[in-house]
């Protein structure tokens, strides 16, 4: 009984997990000095990329692309500076594109 609680508590807690870990992905690799979820700032909201990407194939691995490299056009002219592995390691970025594309719940 007690094993099966435990279980189902661990379970729990992991299911808020990604988004958790995801928010806090992006404030420690420093994306929302440019981006907010909801809101555009120098760059769209989170929920805005989501929004444009929706349904599309490959918008991944499109976005981990965007990010590493940087580019401009997209969203306006003020260019996104690339993001290296100093900033954003490939496995955080990942797991930071899939929350965006998800919608950025928080």
């Amino acid at each position: 009984m007690i094993r099966t609680m435990v279980a189902g508590a661990v379970l729990m807690a992991s299911m808020s997990a990604p988004a958790m870990a995801s928010m806090e992905i992006v404030k420690k690799a420093r994306c929302v000095a440019c981006h907010a979820v909801d809101k555009k700032m120098v760059g769209p909201a989170y929920r805005e990329v989501a929004a444009k990407y929706e349904g599309q194939a490959g918008a991944a691995s499109e976005l981990f692309d965007k990010v590493r490299h940087g580019g401009s056009g997209t969203w306006g002219a003020i260019p996104m500076t690339p993001n290296d592995e100093s900033r954003i390691s490939d496995d955080n970025l990942k797991a930071a594109i899939a929350w965006i594309l998800a919608g950025a719940k928080d």
